[in-house]
């Protein structure tokens, strides 16, 4: 199964713009994808070792590898059209 990490912080417009989509798409995908957020504040461990830069940054996880990355607010269906291209 693949994974998708959201990177994000409270204080971060676009990110919280995007906490609803991902929470939507997760009910959406729900045994299909993984579906985790890392507060870049609270684990700023975790934002070091994937080199998240700017938020949100969005990583796709393929056997705990990453195999893709997008940064940035996107619209729903955008994101859904990635995620599916990691289904197929």
């Amino acid at each position: 199964m693949i994974k998708i990490v959201d990177f994000y912080a409270d204080w971060c417009g676009p990110c919280q713009m995007m906490k609803p989509v991902f929470h939507e798409l997760e009910k959406e995908y729900e045994g299909k994808i993984e579906f985790k957020q890392v507060d870049v504040e609270a684990d700023n461990a975790t934002a070091a070792k994937f080199g998240v830069m700017s938020i949100p940054t969005f990583v796709i996880l393929k056997d705990e590898k990453e195999i893709d990355r997008r940064m940035g607010a996107m619209p729903k269906e955008m994101m859904k059209k990635w995620l599916d291209s990691h289904l197929e």
